[in-house]
């Protein structure tokens, strides 16, 4: 039976974190995946299972979105694809134009990307990528910001994958809404998001999650207290 990672079993996490490393080359002993996947989110869903392997650029293009976002090459059937998918979004009002140029991607060449469970991951992880309810957010946001890694810039939506490239860019957090490709492709459930880190971060997130659950549980029934003293019209007014 796998033992479950610190943050998974602090927060009792529906769905194992994914680690998510790029590298030029595969990793010895790790198998290329089996077969390339309708979208590159799907590859977290297959890691999230308890899958370990590695892809090339062509098991991603399936995906033009995700393959932009990665900083993939795609052939000239895929590019067009991706800019009918792109023209098609505009269209339906879903993305502006203008908006394209600042989606996050990957500068760097791409070689392999490896996909595993943080448990058993192969090798330290670029980025660690964790679903998680509403409320497991919350925590590891604040986990990760008492880190020195907190989520800049905001909330960010579409596309999913964009958090990857973001969070290597900046070295730090990201706190996702998901897109309806996304939740399609990896059967999230409407009451969840993912949460984005650096996994040198990984570590200390861990840490400081201890420390924001017991800090939590008090203030929890410090604002229990005082919410009951409030109704119960003894506020001192």
């Amino acid at each position: 039976m796998k033992t479950p990672t610190p943050i998974e079993q602090l927060l009792q996490l529906r769905s194992p974190p994914v680690a998510l490393t790029f590298r030029a080359t595969p990793p010895a002993n790790v198998p290329r995946v089996d077969q390339a996947a309708p979208s590159g989110c799907t590859f977290w869903k297959r890691a999230a299972e308890g899958q370990t392997f590695y892809t090339e650029a062509s098991d991603h293009y399936n995906c033009p979105i995700g393959s932009y976002t990665h900083g993939i090459n795609l052939p000239p059937k895929q590019m067009n694809e991706l800019q009918n998918v792109i023209g098609t979004m505009v269209s339906l009002g879903y993305l502006r134009m203008e908006e394209v140029p600042g989606i996050p991607k990957r500068e760097s060449s791409f070689g392999v990307a490896i996909y595993a469970p943080l448990s058993e991951t192969p090798c330290e992880p670029d980025v660690v990528l964790i679903r998680g309810n509403a409320k497991q957010v919350m925590l590891l946001a604040e986990a990760a910001q008492a880190a020195g890694v907190g989520v800049e810039g905001g909330l960010m939506g579409r596309p999913t994958c964009a958090s990857v490239p973001a969070v290597l860019k900046s070295g730090y957090s990201s706190t996702n809404l998901a897109c309806i490709g996304n939740r399609v492709y990896t059967d999230l459930a409407d009451d969840e998001l993912y949460f984005a880190l650096p996994g040198k971060a990984l570590a200390t997130v861990a840490e400081k999650l201890t420390t924001i659950l017991k800090a939590n549980d008090e203030l929890k029934k410090y604002h229990q207290q005082r919410l009951a003293t409030i109704k119960g019209g003894t506020n001192g007014k």
